[in-house]
């Protein structure tokens, strides 16, 4: 039986993206105020023109997932879903060329593990056959078709396995005919998003040898053939100074537009680069100065530049955010939720999420209703993580209190907070409640509780003997009571979780690589402290392995957790700060079997919670203030990537 009941998970910044396409004329006039092409829904990236009068597809996560839509009139056209390949949870990079749509979708499982699902599929705009043009086993990312439709350009990875890498993708960009796309040539060993100048123009992106990221030019002969070989390298065209991303060529011209990222300057920001002149000319920055903008791209006759950027809460449509969101399930009888919040932790009865802010300092605990309807907040201004609601006692939270992903002598504690549940009936929105310190001061880095089901006993991880390994205190007394320790060993056994018959704990350790703390594993243990054994996931390899946040389904069938598995799905140095942009969920039998991936975007999703209804029906539109990089409240604003560093 497959996975059933509701999953509620984190997504890293996205709730505050808030993202719509604009555009602004690039010829025939010398005002670039900005005009609108998508109507405020959800989020709106990665567009692409199909004509001079702002007709665009783009992709829009309006469904639930990442999905391609065409707007045949430009700003307020009525958005159409595409006919793409089906039962997709992911598409990306549209593009348009003789009624032709061309798009990335991971619809796709790749035999291996450790292997992006993304490969570069192509349909008639109006519907028809769905061909794959990425050869079976090989990855491709951001494709870019040439004028004429004849060529198409593509940041591959090839039948190669994913090396882990993402600030700075190790993609290759590769060539080939549309009418014959298993001849593929290879144009450079190292670089991403292409974009063409003409049937004999690419320029495309890369980070160079000094640290800057630059645009650089490949020329193909005008007489391109397969059995082309290229023995001339690549030449960078953008200076060094200037980070410079996901270019877009100016058709009949020598310019590129540009993303950019500026010493002493904290934004994102579209430029005109003359690639002739070596002189590049600000766009955004003159628009929106305290706003990111993303991921240019130019009309067929050059006459419009367009990209992304967030909306603005003042500029109409949704301009606020639900406190939970839904995420399209590939499993039937499956419910998926993505919360404004992180580490949510679901009531007995399933009417409730206990949650924390969106990984910030001083987020408090908070708690929502599971229709969405209602938050309160039980204390603030605390440094709180991790929350577990005890499964017998609906007026019982437990959570970790202080910075928990510092070191092992950093002070973080187990709490146990008490609150009358009958509070959540009424309109207030602050809710007394009683913290119970349950961890003695001066023991470390205490964090990740786990109630029993019988509510007597907390497990956690803790750092007090100079490695991370697991206890068990009184879920009431606390330390003072006593302490049993769990695991033992210069390792670190973190993130456990209770089984629902209480015989079994779950939990993540790189035990089977103690000198690596990035690679994890599933373990479990019984609540004696006998019987260690690692959960394999069929397919896995035990020096790749991330998996973490794991968790019991009711029926005790399946263990749900998140992991790097599938690789990443986009580059990730054209979105917004991803922390581990490969992180997805997934769900595998106790014995490794019947892996299910969950999610697939290019995001972190993380700290999933499972409740065996299916819940959500019916949400409410009762929501945050949609607020972003300019807002007064710093908590609804999201990061721009955070390894690109312009200090050097």
């Amino acid at each position: 039986m497959s996975p059933t009941g509701t999953i509620v998970f984190s997504t890293v910044g996205r709730a505050n993206y808030g993202f719509d396409i604009f555009s602004v004329q690039l010829t025939g006039s010398t005002d670039f105020s900005e005009r609108r092409l998508t109507d405020g829904a959800s989020i709106n990236f990665n567009g692409s023109f199909l004509d001079d009068d702002n007709a665009i597809v783009y992709v829009s996560e309006r469904t639930g997932s990442a999905q391609i839509f065409l707007n045949r009139r430009g700003a307020g056209a009525h958005p159409e879903p595409l006919p793409s390949a089906a039962d997709s949870l992911f598409h990306d990079r549209p593009a348009v060329n003789n009624r032709r749509l061309y798009f990335i979708s991971a619809h796709e499982c790749p035999e291996k593990l450790f292997t992006s699902w993304c490969a570069l599929y192509c349909a008639g705009i109006d519907g028809g056959k769905v061909e794959r043009l990425t050869p079976y086993g090989s990855v491709d990312f951001s494709p870019a078709v040439s004028p004429s439709g004849k060529l198409i350009a593509v940041a591959s990875y090839g039948n190669r396995r994913w090396g882990g890498e993402f600030h700075d993708l190790r993609t290759e960009i590769v060539v080939f005919s549309e009418s014959d796309p298993a001849k593929r040539v290879l144009v450079c060993d190292h670089g991403g998003w292409p974009t063409w100048s003409g049937d004999s123009t690419l320029y495309f992106h890369r980070q160079s040898d000094d640290g800057w990221w630059s645009i650089f030019r490949a020329d193909l002969p005008p007489d391109f053939s397969h059995d082309f070989e290229f023995s001339t390298a690549p030449r960078r065209v953008t200076p060094p100074g200037i980070h410079c991303f996901t270019p877009a060529a100016v058709p009949d011209s020598a310019k590129i537009a540009v993303a950019t990222r500026r010493k002493g300057k904290n934004h994102r920001h579209i430029e005109i680069f003359d690639t002739e002149l070596q002189k590049i000319d600000p766009v955004t920055e003159l628009l929106n100065p305290d706003f990111h903008h993303y991921n240019p791209f130019v009309s067929p006759g050059g006459s419009f530049l367009g990209y992304h950027r967030f909306r603005g809460s003042g500029g109409g449509g949704t301009t606020t955010i639900p406190h939970l969101d839904p995420v399209s399930s590939p499993l039937e009888g499956l419910r998926m939720l993505r919360l404004n919040g992180s580490f949510p932790a679901f009531s007995p009865s399933g009417n409730f999420i206990a949650l924390n802010g969106d990984f910030d300092q001083n987020s408090g605990l908070k708690i929502i209703r599971s229709d969405g309807t209602k938050r309160w907040n039980l204390f603030k201004n605390r440094t709180t993580f991790s929350n577990c609601w005890n499964p017998s006692d609906e007026n019982v939270i437990f959570v970790s209190i202080g910075p928990i992903f510092e070191s092992v002598t950093a002070n973080v504690q187990i709490a146990r907070v008490t609150f009358d549940r009958s509070d959540l009936s009424n309109d207030r929105d602050e809710i007394p409640a009683d913290i119970k310190i349950l961890t003695e001061e001066g023991t470390g880095n205490n964090a990740f509780p786990s109630c029993s089901p019988d509510g007597k006993s907390v497990v956690f991880r803790s750092g007090r003997d100079g490695h991370k390994n697991l206890y068990i205190v009184d879920a009431v007394a606390g330390e003072s009571a006593g302490i049993r320790r769990l695991t033992d060993g210069p390792w670190i056994d973190t993130m456990p979780s209770w089984s629902p018959d209480g015989e079994t704990i779950a939990f993540s350790s790189n035990r089977h690589r103690p000198d690596d703390p990035s690679v994890f594993g599933i373990y479990t243990v019984r609540a004696d402290g006998s019987e260690v054994r690692r959960v394999v996931v069929a397919g896995s390899e035990e020096d790749r392995d991330r998996l973490n946040h794991v968790c019991f389904s009711a029926d005790m069938e399946w263990l749900l957790f998140t992991a790097n598995l599938g690789g990443v799905t986009a580059e990730p140095v054209a979105l917004p700060n991803q922390f581990q942009p490969y992180g997805d969920l997934y769900a595998v039998r106790l014995d490794g079997s019947g892996l299910q991936r969950l999610t697939c975007n290019a995001y972190e999703n993380g700290v999933p919670t499972w409740h065996p209804k299916v819940l959500g029906d019916g949400l409410d539109v009762s929501r945050l203030s949609l607020v972003g990089e300019n807002g007064d409240d710093l908590k609804g604003k999201f990061v721009e990537t955070l390894w690109i560093k312009c200090d050097f």
